[in-house]
């Protein structure tokens, strides 16, 4: 992943989206493509046409970070997508030689056991799921039954039909974890395992090349996501996304209903038929 295609692909798909009645600047003429013409935006941003080009086709050496903040401006970018532009234009290498596998501290898998109540996991770099409780396994499937290559979030988003499944908003999914992986993909432009998710996806799903395409970013912390289990059916969960001070590389989501909704009683229900079916298996093990 080039990092000057990257930039220059991102500002492009950017400046498409906007039309000069969203700047305030008057419709002239036919445009051949759409969005902004360079000029326009160079205007808006206080720049000349050359050094913004220059900026667009991927040159992103010496920009200042006035001018950074102008650009970002003039595009109307939101949070995520501001800190993207400067992790494109200023990307920070790191080596990674053989840098172990992301592990959960045992305090924290002690503590994610004890949320009876919501189903909770913890992410990882290029969204490797590596802690969970049993209740996520119940809603989402049993992460432990999976290699540690299988045990992540975009591939089992694009790749595992069951999975696919269990979104009743399946495009919608999709298009946070692509941006989240965007997002990756400037914070740590030498991964080269970041670089083969990102290619054997293309390769696998047309839905991912063309959400990829996109160039959309997303970094949300919360929301609400519509689900869908075959045991409860169709119901709703809130989730929180909070990363780890120590490690900010991990991030733990929680998911949880409405108190007194039906979704709350579909998570009860889930969680006391996963509990029967422990205590089930906790039995056969005695009897052997």
């Amino acid at each position: 992943m080039d990092q000057r295609t990257e930039l220059s692909e991102f500002l492009r798909t950017r400046r498409a989206r906007l039309r000069p009645e969203d700047v305030g600047l008057p419709q002239l003429g036919r445009r051949r493509v759409p969005g902004l013409r360079r000029e326009e935006l160079a205007q808006l941003a206080g720049v000349s046409v050359a050094y913004y080009t220059r900026l667009e086709q991927g040159h992103g050496h010496n920009v200042s970070g006035a001018v950074l903040d102008a650009i970002s401006n003039a595009l109307r970018l939101n949070e995520a997508e501001r800190d993207h532009l400067r992790n494109l234009v200023r990307p920070v290498h790191r080596r990674r030689r053989s840098a172990p596998a992301q592990r959960v501290r045992p305090e924290l898998q002690q503590l994610l056991d004890t949320m009876d109540n919501n189903p909770t996991v913890v992410l990882g770099r290029r969204l490797d799921v590596i802690g969970w409780n049993r209740l996520a396994c119940a809603l989402f499937g049993d992460f432990a039954e999976l290699t540690r290559k299988q045990r992540n979030l975009a591939r089992l988003v694009f790749r595992d039909p069951v999975s696919r499944t269990r979104y009743v908003d399946w495009e919608a999914k999709a298009a946070d974890v692509v941006g989240y992986l965007r997002l990756d993909v400037g914070r740590y432009p030498d991964d080269p395992h970041l670089a083969d998710l990102v290619d054997e996806l293309s390769q696998a799903s047309e839905d991912f090349r063309r959400l990829w395409a996109a160039h959309d970013v997303n970094d949300k912390g919360h929301g609400r996501k519509r689900l869908h289990h075959p045991l409860v059916g169709e119901f709703t969960l809130g989730y929180e996304t909070l990363h780890l001070p120590t490690d900010p590389e991990q991030r733990l989501i929680a998911y949880h209903a409405e108190p007194g909704s039906p979704s709350a009683d579909a998570l009860r229900l889930l969680a006391s038929a996963d509990a029967a079916q422990a205590d089930r298996w906790n039995s056969a093990a005695e009897a052997v």
